[in-house]
Protein backbone atom coordinates (compact mmCIF):
# COMPACT_ATOMS: atom_id res chain seq x y z
CA UNK A 1 0.00 0.00 0.00
CA UNK A 2 1.23 3.48 -0.87
CA UNK A 3 -0.01 7.04 -0.64
CA UNK A 4 -0.01 9.39 -3.67
CA UNK A 5 2.37 11.76 -1.87
CA UNK A 6 5.09 9.12 -1.72
CA UNK A 7 7.70 9.27 -4.52
CA UNK A 8 5.74 12.14 -6.08
CA UNK A 9 7.08 15.09 -8.05
CA UNK A 10 6.87 17.15 -4.87
CA UNK A 11 8.87 14.47 -3.01
CA UNK A 12 11.74 14.80 -5.48
CA UNK A 13 11.60 18.60 -5.32
CA UNK A 14 11.70 18.38 -1.53
CA UNK A 15 14.71 16.07 -1.83
CA UNK A 16 16.63 18.64 -3.90
CA UNK A 17 15.84 21.41 -1.41
CA UNK A 18 16.84 19.17 1.49
CA UNK A 19 20.15 18.27 -0.17
CA UNK A 20 20.93 21.96 -0.72
CA UNK A 21 20.23 22.67 2.95
CA UNK A 22 22.38 19.71 4.06
CA UNK A 23 25.33 20.92 1.98
CA UNK A 24 25.26 24.28 3.80
CA UNK A 25 24.20 23.11 7.26
CA UNK A 26 27.00 20.54 7.60
CA UNK A 27 29.82 23.00 6.93
CA UNK A 28 30.36 23.63 10.65
CA UNK A 29 31.99 20.26 11.25
CA UNK A 30 34.45 20.84 8.37
CA UNK A 31 35.17 24.53 8.88
CA UNK A 32 36.73 23.92 12.29
CA UNK A 33 39.24 21.56 10.66
CA UNK A 34 40.17 24.20 8.06
CA UNK A 35 40.78 26.95 10.64
CA UNK A 36 42.50 24.76 13.26
CA UNK A 37 46.10 25.70 12.31
CA UNK A 38 45.24 29.43 12.38
CA UNK A 39 43.59 29.06 15.80
CA UNK A 40 46.62 27.18 17.10
CA UNK A 41 48.91 30.00 15.96
CA UNK A 42 46.75 32.83 17.29
CA UNK A 43 46.33 31.39 20.78
CA UNK A 44 49.76 29.80 21.01
CA UNK A 45 48.03 26.53 21.78
CA UNK A 46 49.35 23.01 21.76
CA UNK A 47 48.08 20.55 19.17
CA UNK A 48 45.88 18.87 21.78
CA UNK A 49 44.42 22.22 22.89
CA UNK A 50 43.81 23.27 19.29
CA UNK A 51 41.93 20.00 18.72
CA UNK A 52 39.42 20.68 21.50
CA UNK A 53 37.11 22.87 19.36
CA UNK A 54 36.78 19.98 16.89
CA UNK A 55 36.17 17.48 19.70
CA UNK A 56 33.39 19.61 21.21
CA UNK A 57 31.95 20.25 17.75
CA UNK A 58 31.57 16.50 17.27
CA UNK A 59 30.08 16.03 20.75
CA UNK A 60 27.56 18.76 19.98
CA UNK A 61 26.93 17.19 16.57
CA UNK A 62 26.19 13.84 18.19
CA UNK A 63 23.84 15.28 20.82
CA UNK A 64 22.20 17.56 18.26
CA UNK A 65 21.20 14.64 16.07
CA UNK A 66 19.08 13.24 18.89
CA UNK A 67 17.78 16.55 20.28
CA UNK A 68 16.90 18.12 16.95
CA UNK A 69 15.43 14.83 15.75
CA UNK A 70 12.98 15.00 18.65
CA UNK A 71 12.14 18.60 17.71
CA UNK A 72 11.41 17.53 14.14
CA UNK A 73 8.93 14.94 15.44
CA UNK A 74 7.15 17.54 17.60
CA UNK A 75 7.46 20.82 15.71
CA UNK A 76 8.23 19.89 12.11
CA UNK A 77 11.43 20.26 10.15
CA UNK A 78 10.98 23.94 9.24
CA UNK A 79 10.97 25.20 12.83
CA UNK A 80 13.86 22.92 13.74
CA UNK A 81 15.88 24.24 10.79
CA UNK A 82 15.22 27.89 11.63
CA UNK A 83 16.18 27.39 15.27
CA UNK A 84 19.29 25.39 14.37
CA UNK A 85 20.39 27.96 11.77
CA UNK A 86 20.11 30.73 14.36
CA UNK A 87 22.03 28.65 16.91
CA UNK A 88 24.76 27.90 14.38
CA UNK A 89 25.11 31.54 13.33
CA UNK A 90 25.38 32.64 16.97
CA UNK A 91 28.03 29.98 17.51
CA UNK A 92 30.09 31.29 14.59
CA UNK A 93 29.89 34.89 15.83
CA UNK A 94 30.69 34.06 19.46
CA UNK A 95 33.68 31.99 18.33
CA UNK A 96 35.23 35.06 16.67
CA UNK A 97 34.90 36.96 19.96
CA UNK A 98 36.36 34.24 22.20
CA UNK A 99 39.26 35.51 24.35
CA UNK A 100 40.69 32.08 25.18
CA UNK A 101 40.86 28.50 23.91
CA UNK A 102 38.44 27.38 26.62
CA UNK A 103 35.79 29.89 25.58
CA UNK A 104 36.41 29.11 21.92
CA UNK A 105 35.94 25.40 22.56
CA UNK A 106 32.62 25.96 24.37
CA UNK A 107 31.29 28.00 21.44
CA UNK A 108 32.01 25.02 19.19
CA UNK A 109 29.76 22.83 21.32
CA UNK A 110 26.96 25.23 20.34
CA UNK A 111 28.14 25.17 16.74
CA UNK A 112 28.01 21.38 16.67
CA UNK A 113 24.49 21.29 18.13
CA UNK A 114 23.19 23.55 15.35
CA UNK A 115 25.15 21.88 12.58
CA UNK A 116 23.59 18.51 13.44
CA UNK A 117 20.30 19.56 11.83
CA UNK A 118 21.91 18.91 8.46
CA UNK A 119 22.29 15.19 9.07
CA UNK A 120 19.94 12.95 11.09
CA UNK A 121 16.95 15.32 11.29
CA UNK A 122 16.94 15.92 7.52
CA UNK A 123 17.38 12.20 6.85
CA UNK A 124 14.42 11.40 9.10
CA UNK A 125 12.25 14.03 7.43
CA UNK A 126 12.93 12.98 3.83
CA UNK A 127 12.27 9.33 4.71
CA UNK A 128 8.57 10.15 5.20
CA UNK A 129 8.15 11.28 1.58
CA UNK A 130 9.38 8.15 -0.18
CA UNK A 131 8.46 4.48 -0.20
CA UNK A 132 9.77 2.77 -3.34
CA UNK A 133 12.81 5.07 -3.54
CA UNK A 134 13.39 5.73 0.13
CA UNK A 135 16.85 4.17 0.02
CA UNK A 136 18.23 6.49 -2.66
CA UNK A 137 16.47 9.51 -1.12
CA UNK A 138 18.06 8.90 2.29
CA UNK A 139 21.43 8.20 0.68
CA UNK A 140 21.40 11.45 -1.29
CA UNK A 141 20.54 13.55 1.77
CA UNK A 142 23.24 11.79 3.79
CA UNK A 143 25.70 12.57 0.97
CA UNK A 144 25.20 16.26 1.72
CA UNK A 145 27.57 15.76 4.66
CA UNK A 146 30.39 14.47 2.46
CA UNK A 147 29.65 16.99 -0.31
CA UNK A 148 29.95 19.74 2.27
CA UNK A 149 33.35 18.39 3.26
CA UNK A 150 34.48 18.24 -0.35
CA UNK A 151 33.23 21.70 -1.40
CA UNK A 152 33.51 24.12 1.52
CA UNK A 153 37.17 23.72 2.54
CA UNK A 154 38.17 24.74 -0.98
CA UNK A 155 35.82 27.74 -0.99
CA UNK A 156 36.92 28.87 2.47
CA UNK A 157 40.68 28.54 1.95
CA UNK A 158 40.89 31.79 -0.01
CA UNK A 159 39.07 33.80 2.67
CA UNK A 160 41.26 32.20 5.33
CA UNK A 161 44.47 33.15 3.51
CA UNK A 162 43.39 36.75 2.83
CA UNK A 163 41.38 37.75 5.90
CA UNK A 164 41.86 35.19 8.66
CA UNK A 165 39.72 32.56 10.35
CA UNK A 166 37.38 35.07 12.04
CA UNK A 167 36.22 36.33 8.65
CA UNK A 168 35.64 32.73 7.56
CA UNK A 169 33.28 32.22 10.50
CA UNK A 170 31.48 35.54 10.02
CA UNK A 171 30.95 34.70 6.35
CA UNK A 172 29.54 31.30 7.28
CA UNK A 173 27.20 32.89 9.84
CA UNK A 174 25.68 35.05 7.11
CA UNK A 175 25.50 32.21 4.57
CA UNK A 176 23.83 29.93 7.12
CA UNK A 177 21.05 32.44 7.79
CA UNK A 178 20.42 33.61 4.23
CA UNK A 179 20.42 30.11 2.73
CA UNK A 180 18.93 27.75 5.32
CA UNK A 181 16.05 29.88 6.63
CA UNK A 182 14.49 30.74 3.22
CA UNK A 183 14.92 27.17 1.98
CA UNK A 184 13.44 25.76 5.19
CA UNK A 185 10.24 27.72 4.55
CA UNK A 186 9.79 25.64 1.40
CA UNK A 187 9.53 22.51 3.58
CA UNK A 188 6.49 23.60 5.62
CA UNK A 189 4.22 21.05 3.96
CA UNK A 190 3.38 18.18 6.33
CA UNK A 191 3.09 14.51 5.45
CA UNK A 192 -0.60 13.44 5.43
CA UNK A 193 -1.69 11.46 8.47
CA UNK A 194 -2.94 8.57 6.32
CA UNK A 195 0.52 8.21 4.78
CA UNK A 196 1.91 7.73 8.29
CA UNK A 197 -0.75 5.08 8.88
CA UNK A 198 0.40 3.01 5.93
CA UNK A 199 4.00 3.04 7.13
CA UNK A 200 2.95 2.33 10.72
CA UNK A 201 1.26 -0.96 9.82
CA UNK A 202 4.27 -2.23 7.89
CA UNK A 203 6.70 -1.19 10.63
CA UNK A 204 4.63 -3.08 13.21
CA UNK A 205 4.74 -6.21 11.07
CA UNK A 206 8.52 -6.01 10.72
CA UNK A 207 8.99 -5.31 14.44
CA UNK A 208 6.81 -8.27 15.41
CA UNK A 209 8.74 -10.58 13.11
CA UNK A 210 12.06 -9.48 14.64
CA UNK A 211 10.95 -10.23 18.18
CA UNK A 212 12.43 -6.94 19.48
CA UNK A 213 10.53 -4.04 20.97
CA UNK A 214 11.23 -0.65 19.36
CA UNK A 215 13.28 0.44 22.38
CA UNK A 216 15.33 -2.78 22.50
CA UNK A 217 15.95 -2.60 18.76
CA UNK A 218 16.97 1.05 19.04
CA UNK A 219 19.60 0.20 21.66
CA UNK A 220 20.78 -2.80 19.64
CA UNK A 221 21.21 -0.62 16.55
CA UNK A 222 23.02 1.95 18.68
CA UNK A 223 25.50 -0.70 19.80
CA UNK A 224 25.94 -1.82 16.21
CA UNK A 225 26.51 1.80 15.20
CA UNK A 226 29.29 2.18 17.75
CA UNK A 227 30.92 -1.02 16.48
CA UNK A 228 30.95 -0.10 12.81
CA UNK A 229 32.08 3.47 13.43
CA UNK A 230 34.92 2.58 15.79
CA UNK A 231 36.17 0.56 12.83
CA UNK A 232 35.37 3.31 10.33
CA UNK A 233 37.24 5.96 12.30
CA UNK A 234 40.62 4.20 12.19
CA UNK A 235 41.49 5.07 8.57
CA UNK A 236 39.43 8.27 8.38
CA UNK A 237 40.87 9.91 11.50
CA UNK A 238 44.42 8.59 11.34
CA UNK A 239 45.27 8.14 7.65
CA UNK A 240 47.24 11.42 7.53
CA UNK A 241 49.23 10.57 10.66
CA UNK A 242 49.71 7.02 9.35
CA UNK A 243 51.19 8.35 6.12
CA UNK A 244 53.46 10.75 8.00
CA UNK A 245 54.75 7.85 10.10
CA UNK A 246 55.46 5.86 6.93
CA UNK A 247 57.42 8.78 5.49
CA UNK A 248 54.94 9.73 2.74
CA UNK A 249 54.06 13.13 4.23
CA UNK A 250 50.77 14.81 5.19
CA UNK A 251 49.86 15.84 1.62
CA UNK A 252 49.69 12.20 0.54
CA UNK A 253 47.57 11.36 3.56
CA UNK A 254 45.20 14.25 2.77
CA UNK A 255 44.79 12.95 -0.78
CA UNK A 256 43.94 9.51 0.57
CA UNK A 257 41.36 11.05 2.90
CA UNK A 258 39.82 12.86 -0.07
CA UNK A 259 39.63 9.56 -1.93
CA UNK A 260 37.78 8.05 1.03
CA UNK A 261 35.26 10.89 1.12
CA UNK A 262 34.65 10.84 -2.63
CA UNK A 263 34.31 7.06 -2.52
CA UNK A 264 31.87 7.54 0.34
CA UNK A 265 29.61 9.73 -1.81
CA UNK A 266 29.57 7.10 -4.56
CA UNK A 267 28.99 4.37 -1.99
CA UNK A 268 26.02 6.18 -0.46
CA UNK A 269 24.30 6.54 -3.81
CA UNK A 270 24.91 2.90 -4.75
CA UNK A 271 23.83 1.65 -1.33
CA UNK A 272 20.62 3.66 -1.62
CA UNK A 273 19.79 1.91 -4.88
CA UNK A 274 20.65 -1.46 -3.33
CA UNK A 275 18.53 -0.75 -0.25
CA UNK A 276 15.50 0.01 -2.42
CA UNK A 277 15.75 -3.54 -3.71
CA UNK A 278 17.01 -5.54 -0.73
CA UNK A 279 16.17 -3.46 2.36
CA UNK A 280 18.22 -1.65 4.96
CA UNK A 281 19.44 -4.63 7.01
CA UNK A 282 20.95 -6.49 4.06
CA UNK A 283 22.49 -3.30 2.70
CA UNK A 284 24.01 -2.44 6.07
CA UNK A 285 25.34 -5.97 6.46
CA UNK A 286 26.94 -5.92 3.01
CA UNK A 287 28.57 -2.55 3.62
CA UNK A 288 29.90 -3.62 7.00
CA UNK A 289 31.36 -6.83 5.55
CA UNK A 290 33.07 -4.88 2.75
CA UNK A 291 34.43 -2.37 5.27
CA UNK A 292 35.87 -5.22 7.32
CA UNK A 293 37.53 -6.68 4.23
CA UNK A 294 39.05 -3.30 3.37
CA UNK A 295 40.41 -2.97 6.92
CA UNK A 296 42.12 -6.34 6.57
CA UNK A 297 43.96 -5.02 3.50
CA UNK A 298 45.62 -2.29 5.58
CA UNK A 299 47.47 -4.98 7.60
CA UNK A 300 49.75 -6.52 4.93
CA UNK A 301 50.00 -3.55 2.53
CA UNK A 302 51.56 -0.19 3.38
CA UNK A 303 53.12 0.88 0.08
CA UNK A 304 52.03 4.27 -1.24
CA UNK A 305 50.28 2.94 -4.34
CA UNK A 306 48.64 0.19 -2.32
CA UNK A 307 47.36 2.67 0.26
CA UNK A 308 45.84 4.90 -2.44
CA UNK A 309 43.98 1.90 -3.81
CA UNK A 310 42.89 0.63 -0.38
CA UNK A 311 41.76 4.13 0.67
CA UNK A 312 39.52 4.38 -2.38
CA UNK A 313 38.21 0.88 -1.76
CA UNK A 314 37.55 1.68 1.91
CA UNK A 315 35.53 4.76 0.95
CA UNK A 316 33.47 2.74 -1.53
CA UNK A 317 32.85 0.11 1.15
CA UNK A 318 31.87 2.26 4.13
CA UNK A 319 29.93 5.23 2.75
CA UNK A 320 26.55 3.53 2.71
CA UNK A 321 26.67 2.07 6.21
CA UNK A 322 25.49 5.01 8.33
CA UNK A 323 22.51 5.98 6.09
CA UNK A 324 21.39 2.35 6.19
CA UNK A 325 20.75 2.67 9.92
CA UNK A 326 18.10 5.28 9.17
CA UNK A 327 16.47 2.88 6.73
CA UNK A 328 16.43 0.07 9.30
CA UNK A 329 14.82 2.42 11.83
CA UNK A 330 12.11 3.31 9.33
CA UNK A 331 11.51 -0.32 8.42
CA UNK A 332 11.05 -1.49 12.02
CA UNK A 333 9.93 1.49 14.11
CA UNK A 334 6.89 3.82 14.29
CA UNK A 335 7.12 6.60 11.66
CA UNK A 336 5.91 9.30 14.05
CA UNK A 337 9.01 8.65 16.17
CA UNK A 338 11.40 8.65 13.22
CA UNK A 339 13.23 11.85 14.16
CA UNK A 340 14.01 10.73 17.70
CA UNK A 341 14.83 7.12 16.79
CA UNK A 342 17.02 7.99 13.79
CA UNK A 343 18.65 10.77 15.80
CA UNK A 344 19.57 8.41 18.65
CA UNK A 345 21.08 5.75 16.40
CA UNK A 346 23.05 8.28 14.35
CA UNK A 347 24.22 9.90 17.58
CA UNK A 348 25.68 6.54 18.60
CA UNK A 349 27.49 6.20 15.26
CA UNK A 350 29.07 9.64 15.75
CA UNK A 351 30.11 8.73 19.30
CA UNK A 352 31.59 5.56 17.82
CA UNK A 353 33.69 7.71 15.49
CA UNK A 354 34.89 9.78 18.44
CA UNK A 355 35.65 6.70 20.54
CA UNK A 356 37.43 4.93 17.71
CA UNK A 357 39.56 7.95 16.88
CA UNK A 358 40.73 8.15 20.49
CA UNK A 359 41.26 4.38 20.84
CA UNK A 360 43.41 4.22 17.73
CA UNK A 361 45.59 7.06 18.96
CA UNK A 362 45.92 5.41 22.39
CA UNK A 363 46.89 2.09 20.83
CA UNK A 364 49.52 3.86 18.73
CA UNK A 365 50.94 5.58 21.82
CA UNK A 366 51.20 2.22 23.62
CA UNK A 367 52.54 0.09 20.75
CA UNK A 368 54.35 2.60 18.54
CA UNK A 369 52.45 1.59 15.37
CA UNK A 370 48.94 1.28 13.94
CA UNK A 371 48.81 -2.48 13.31
CA UNK A 372 46.88 -3.32 16.48
CA UNK A 373 44.66 -0.29 15.88
CA UNK A 374 43.55 -1.84 12.59
CA UNK A 375 42.97 -5.15 14.38
CA UNK A 376 40.92 -3.33 17.02
CA UNK A 377 38.78 -1.84 14.26
CA UNK A 378 38.24 -5.26 12.70
CA UNK A 379 37.07 -6.69 16.05
CA UNK A 380 34.55 -3.86 16.57
CA UNK A 381 33.41 -4.29 12.98
CA UNK A 382 32.73 -7.94 13.78
CA UNK A 383 30.33 -6.84 16.54
CA UNK A 384 28.33 -4.84 14.01
CA UNK A 385 28.23 -7.75 11.58
CA UNK A 386 27.05 -10.14 14.31
CA UNK A 387 24.17 -7.84 15.31
CA UNK A 388 23.03 -7.46 11.70
CA UNK A 389 23.16 -11.24 11.19
CA UNK A 390 21.00 -11.74 14.28
CA UNK A 391 18.45 -9.20 13.09
CA UNK A 392 18.39 -10.65 9.59
CA UNK A 393 17.99 -14.21 10.84
CA UNK A 394 15.19 -13.34 13.26
CA UNK A 395 13.13 -11.17 10.94
CA UNK A 396 13.88 -11.66 7.25
CA UNK A 397 11.37 -8.94 6.22
CA UNK A 398 9.59 -9.51 2.94
CA UNK A 399 10.02 -7.14 -0.01
CA UNK A 400 6.54 -5.71 0.56
CA UNK A 401 7.47 -4.94 4.14
CA UNK A 402 10.83 -3.24 3.61
CA UNK A 403 9.66 -0.65 1.08
CA UNK A 404 7.44 1.38 3.37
Amino acid sequence: MTHPIHDSRYSWLRLLITLAIATVANVGMWAVIVVMPAIETQFGASRAEASMPYTLTMIGFALGNMWLGQLVDRLGVTRALIGAAALTAVGYVLATLAPSMLTLSVTHLMLGLGTAVGFGPLIADISHWFMRRRGIAVALVASGNYLSGAIWPILLSGILAREGWQQVYLTLAVITLVVIIPLSLLLRRQIPAEAHGTAEVAAQLNAQSSGFSPRALQYLLGLAGIGCCVAMSMPQVHIVAYCVGLGYGPAVGAEMLSLMLLGGVVSRVISGLVADRFGGVRTLLAGSALQCAALFLFLPYDGMVSLYFISALFGLAQGGIVPSYALVVREYMPPREAGARVGFVLMMTILGMALGGWMSGWIYDVTGNYQLAFVNGIVWNGLNIAIMLILLKRSRPRRSEVTV
